[in-house]
Formats: structure tokens, sequence, C-alpha cells
């Protein structure tokens, strides 16, 4: 099953954050997103602020229904997403799974 087709779980006690072999296995399914230590990032840019924060709130509202949310920074015209299941300080596959989710939005 696709990554977007799935849906975030909460982590459980103990998860361990993937292996750089199983996040680069991911990392493969959803290409325009880069590491960047223990999260996976994503830069877009629009036409004006406006646009900008309509993606924002778009976003949000699918954080909150996946529960799992980004740290977000807005720049006028530009958003960096990044994703990093900080409970276990590295990522998880809920990171990939909205990055795909995100992507869909774009």
């Amino acid at each position: 099953m696709r990554l977007a087709e799935q849906e975030c779980e909460a982590p459980v006690a103990g998860m361990e954050p993937l292996s750089p072999e199983e996040a680069e296995e991911l990392a493969r399914q959803v290409p325009a997103w880069t590491r960047k230590g223990d999260a996976i990032e994503r830069e877009l840019q629009f036409e004006d602020f406006q646009e900008a924060m309509d993606f924002v709130n778009d976003v949000a509202d699918l954080a909150q229904e996946q529960d799992h949310h980004p740290d977000i920074y807005i720049s006028y015209d530009k958003v960096r997403l990044e994703f990093s299941t900080h409970n276990i300080g590295g990522l998880s596959k809920n990171d990939f799974i909205m990055a795909a989710k995100v992507d869909q939005l774009v």
C-alpha cells in the first residue's frame, strides 16, 4: 500500500527510530523530501503570503487528523516543513506517511 494511503499510528513505549536503511527505503517514496539529521524536510515556494498560509492551514488540518505534527517555518511566500517523531528521537514511518500526504496537497 502506498504511503499516502496509510494512516499514522501512535508510537508505543520503547519504539525505536527507523534504521538508516529503513529510512532510506521509505525516503525513495517521497523524493521531494530531504533528510536533515533526525528529520525529513521540504521547502515550498508560493505565489504570495495568502497562498502560503492556505497551504499551511491545509497541512495543519491534515496533521490534526493524523495526530502527527510538523515543525512549520513560514517566510512570506515560502514554507518549510520538517517531520520527525520527537518522542522516539528520530524518524518513524509516520514521518514518511505525512510527507506523502503533504505531497498530495501540493
